[in-house]
């Protein structure tokens, strides 16, 4: 499977999710910066975390309008996995590929720090490596991870099974009902603010973020390798 690592000006977890792919992985992986206008060799799309062009005007809203997003957006359109992790969901959100807004954390301060997860949803591409209700531990870092959406948004949330994460015991930004990651309803897209590529070895303090990749691996196998 190959994967492509999008790059702004301003990201700072690329070198991370490229790691996580190719040493920890195993898989193929490029980094595609965020002018070019092709992704169609690409299986799987990562936008990864940090500050896309310095999270002028609102955090990844500048970045929606470079032009790999067409791309991106065609490739969520195919069904491909498309993940997006900090900053990489607050783009998501900003292009309309997922529901709802990423507000200042409540205490308004920028958080660093490894908190608890529950998997609410275990049957999707990113998740099945997982079980339903496990919780597991994710590093976070971002001051604007609070998410936000209308009753009627929350609501499709949850009567789709879109909310895949939510964190455990501690929410630590305020987000609306714990949310900590979201799919779209098609089931192929996540944005979530903890940082999974920051979990790929028990050396670095956990390895729980890896079976969020392996997942995707597994579910591409499973559509494109046995059939």
């Amino acid at each position: 499977m190959k994967f492509a690592v999008i790059v702004f000006p301003g990201s700072n977890c690329d070198i991370d999710m490229y790691h996580a792919i190719k040493d920890e992985l195993g898989e193929e992986v490029e980094y595609v910066w965020h002018t070019e206008t092709d992704l169609s060799q690409f299986d799987g799309v990562l936008i990864p975390g940090g500050f896309s062009y310095g999270d002028y005007l609102r955090c990844g809203a500048m970045a929606n309008q470079s032009n790999i997003m067409a791309e991106v957006k065609k490739a969520a359109a195919a069904g491909k996995p498309v993940l997006g992790v900090c900053n990489g969901f607050q783009i998501l959100t900003e292009a309309g590929l997922l529901p709802g807004a990423l507000l200042r954390n409540r205490d308004l301060k920028f958080m660093c720090r490894t908190v608890q997860l529950k998997v609410e949803n275990n049957n999707t591409l990113f998740t099945n490596h997982y079980e339903e209700g496990q919780v597991i531990n994710i590093p976070i870092a971002h001051g604007e991870g609070n998410y936000y959406c209308d009753e009627e948004t929350l609501a499709k949330l949850q009567a789709n099974n879109q909310i895949v994460f939510t964190y455990s015991g501690d929410n630590p930004n305020g987000s609306l009902e714990d949310i900590a990651g979201i799919v779209n309803e098609q089931g192929n897209v996540l944005g979530m603010m903890p940082h999974p590529e920051r979990a790929v070895d028990e050396l670095v303090g956990g390895a729980d973020g890896l079976e969020l990749f392996k997942s995707i691996v597994k579910q591409w196998r499973e559509n494109h390798v046995n059939n």
